[in-house]
Formats: C-alpha cells, structure tokens, sequence
C-alpha cells in the first residue's frame, strides 16, 4: 500500500505535465509565449454563452492527450477584458485564435465540431 500511493500521484502528476495548460487571458504571459513562439489557443469565451461551453466540453478533454502537451490555452472573457477582444478583433465570444511561431496561423467562431475543433488545434509537423 505505501509504494501503490506515491506511484498513484506520480502518475497523477504525468499525466498532468502531459495536459495542454488553461490559464485565465493576461498580456505579459501571451507576450511572453509569443517571444518564444510557442503555441497558444486563445479562447474568447463568456460565461453564459453555451457554444462556449460546449467548446469547452469538446476542448478540455481532447488538449490532456500528449501531442497538445505544449499548447498553451489563454481565456479571455468577453465580458469583462473588453480591450483584449478589440485587441484580437473579436466580434463574438467562442472565437478561438490559434497562435504558433509569434503569428496568427487559424481563427474560428462558433465551432463545437470535435473532428473540426481537433483539426483546429493540431500544429503541423
């Protein structure tokens, strides 16, 4: 039982460093990313939308497989961070923004899909 424990959360914690990371929207940490030309989704989302949460119901499970690992998901909410979605020029909440390399590579509005929500999210090799 002692040695079942620790390899539990050390199994835990894996499958955690393997997830895609969601964070709430803030500009240095994008900026940051982009610098390093890391992959970034940025979500603009609002609560009460229910595209929104039907993204994330799609999204959420599919960015914890190993090849999203590095993917960073930034959240901006719609209703709140009004310059951040002027910023990206977001008419609508459920844009996603793909970001990869420092540079917008795919916008979508509204797409609940999983096939297309996948498509959408995978980086060329």
């Amino acid at each position: 039982m002692k040695k079942i424990i620790p390899m539990f959360f050390a199994a835990l914690l894996a499958g955690q460093a393997l997830a895609a990371d969601f964070q709430p929207f803030q500009q240095a940490k994008f900026d940051a990313l982009q610098k390093d030309g890391k992959p970034v989704l940025v979500d603009i989302y609002a609560d009460w939308c229910p595209v929104c949460h039907r993204q994330e119901q799609v999204l959420k499970p599919m960015l914890q497989e190993p090849e999203f690992k590095n993917l960073t998901v930034l959240k901006v909410d719609f209703d709140s961070q009004k310059q951040e979605v002027k910023a990206f020029k977001a008419n609508r909440q459920s844009t996603l923004i793909l970001f990869n390399g420092g540079k917008e590579v795919r916008r979508s509005v509204g797409e609940t899909n999983p096939q297309r929500l996948r498509q959408f999210v995978t980086l060329p090799h």
